[in-house]
């Protein structure tokens, strides 16, 4: 089953970016990620990208829309980033905006948000997985199946829940670019394409031997 995993709604006004934007995120994502663990200010330090997005640009657009402006002065934009989070901004987190700033990249701060994601699940040996299931999961059986995917692949997973009624039952696990399938509908849907290829090997099979006779 090949669905998206779900994108939680601070991550959904991501627009389309080119690769090399995609790398240049990386580099500034991996950048505050080691500033911040050095610091020991890790956790705190993407709490305060995530209150950034959800708390501040989510609410006031217009801030937004003048901080990733390209008509608007990256002096101008980094007093403005100073003026407004001096005093709640960690050292770490203020001076990784006016980087950001200084260099033009503010237009890329919700890519730059995911990617800090990203690259704090990595180090931490950590990955999303999208669990599809007919009916949703009850605690138990969300814990099993988290337990179940630690100890098999040795990482910690991050349980992104979807429910799909159309799966009959089962469930469809998707880690990274791979799907595990153990859903009734698929099984039926094998059983059959399983049916109709002895079907036609036997056609084939005895055409073989009718041709080998004449």
């Amino acid at each position: 089953m090949e669905e998206p995993l779900t994108t939680p709604r601070r991550f959904s006004k991501l627009p389309t970016y080119d690769t090399g934007a995609w790398r240049t995120a990386v580099v500034y994502a991996e950048a505050l990620v080691a500033a911040a663990e050095k610091a020991g200010t890790a956790d705190a330090v993407i709490q305060e990208f995530d209150s950034l997005i959800d708390d501040v640009l989510e609410k006031l657009p217009k801030l937004e829309a003048v901080l990733t402006s390209g008509f608007v002065d990256e002096e101008v934009k980094e007093a403005m980033l100073k003026k407004a989070f001096a005093k709640q901004a960690s050292p770490v987190f203020l001076s990784f905006l006016q980087v950001l700033s200084r260099h033009g990249r503010l237009d890329m701060l919700r890519l730059v948000h995911l990617t800090v994601h990203e690259e704090y699940d990595r180090i931490r040996n950590r990955m999303r997985v999208l669990v599809s299931t007919a009916e949703p999961l009850d605690a138990a059986t969300e814990q099993t199946i988290a337990q179940e995917i630690k100890n098999r692949l040795h990482l910690q997973p991050i349980l992104d829940k979807q429910v799909h009624p159309e799966l009959i039952g089962g469930m469809v696990l998707r880690i990274g670019d791979r799907v595990y399938d153990g859903s009734i509908a698929t099984q039926l849907e094998r059983l059959r394409e399983q049916m109709v290829t002895r079907s036609i090997n036997e056609i084939q099979s005895r055409r073989d031997r009718f041709s080998s006779a004449n």
